[in-house]
C-alpha cells in the first residue's frame, strides 16, 4: 500500500467545483433516496459494515444502472465525496452532457474496455483514488446481464487490489434491480429491494503474500453467494437495517 506521503503527492482526476458537489447532495437527497425509499422500498442487513471512510473498494453484483444508485444512497450525505464508482467509458462519456452529470454530479472513475495501449495501466486512476483515500465501487461481472443472475467475475478487482494488499474489499449483494430497471429498458417497474452488506476482507487476508488472482476472485464471488443466501424468497419492510 502507498505511504502518506505518496498519497498526498498524487493527484486524482480533476476534483469537481463546490457548487457540482452541492449538486450532487442534493441529487441524492431530494431526488434518488426518495425515489429508493418511498418508490420502490428497501430493506438493507447489515448497514452498520458500511465504511464512513476510505480507503476501500465495495464491489456487488450488477443488474442495472440503478446498482450504483442505491449503492451510494446507503452512505451518509457527508460520505458522497469520497465515493467515486468504476464506470464504463465508452457507455457514460459517449455524449457531453452525460460526461459532465457521471463525472460531477455521481463522481465516476470511467475504465476503458478491451485492450489498453502498450505501457498503458487501465486502472491508474482506481490506484490514485485509493491512494487518496476513496471508497471506490466496483462490479466484478464487468456489465449488466440477465435480470437477478450472476456472471463469471472478472479479474480486474484482483489486479487492483493486489496492489493495495492492506485495503479492505467489501462485499454486497442486492436483489431486486435487474426487475426494476433491467437492461435496455429506461421506464422504472416498482419492485422492493433487498442489499445484504459482507464483511470487509484485504488481499492480505484472503490470500497472504501468495499471488492467486483467481483464488481472490472466487472468494469474493463466494463471500457474495453467501450473503444472497441470507436472504429469504421475497424481501420485507421488518428486516431493515438488521
Amino acid at each position: 500500500m502507498t505511504s502518506p506521503e505518496c498519497r498526498d503527492s498524487v493527484e486524482v482526476l480533476p476534483a469537481s467545483p463546490w457548487w457540482c458537489r452541492f449538486l450532487r447532495v442534493l441529487f441524492f437527497a431530494l431526488l434518488v433516496r426518495p425515489v429508493i425509499l418511498l418508490a420502490l422500498g428497501l430493506a438493507v442487513r447489515h448497514r452498520q459494515r458500511l465504511p464512513v471512510s476510505g480507503p476501500m473498494v465495495v464491489v456487488a453484483n450488477h443488474n442495472s444502472h440503478l446498482d450504483t444508485m442505491v449503492l451510494m444512497s446507503l452512505f451518509p450525505l457527508r460520505v458522497l465525496p469520497q465515493l467515486r464508482p468504476v464506470a464504463a467509458a465508452d457507455y457514460f462519456l459517449r455524449n457531453r452532457f452525460l460526461a459532465w452529470f457521471s463525472y460531477h454530479i455521481i463522481g465516476i472513475i470511467p475504465l476503458t474496455r478491451g485492450r489498453s495501449a502498450k505501457g498503458e495501466d487501465p486502472l491508474a486512476a482506481c490506484h490514485q483514488a485509493l491512494n487518496q483515500g476513496a471508497i471506490l465501487i466496483l462490479f466484478p461481472e464487468g456489465s449488466r446481464g440477465e435480470p437477478e443472475k450472476m456472471v463469471e467475475f472478472k479479474n480486474g478487482v484482483a489486479h487492483l487490489v493486489r496492489q493495495h494488499p492492506a485495503v479492505p474489499v467489501l462485499p454486497v449483494f442486492m436483489r431486486g434491480l435487474g426487475r426494476v430497471l433491467p437492461k435496455g429498458e429506461w421506464l422504472l417497474v416498482p419492485h422492493f429491494i433487498d442489499v445484504v452488506v459482507g464483511f470487509a476482507r484485504s488481499w492480505d487476508e484472503v490470500c497472504g503474500e501468495a499471488n492467486h488472482k483467481h483464488f481472490f476472485v472466487q472468494s469474493l464471488r463466494s463471500s457474495i453467494d453467501t450473503l444472497a443466501s441470507e436472504l429469504p424468497p421475497s424481501g420485507s419492510l421488518f428486516e431493515m437495517d438488521q
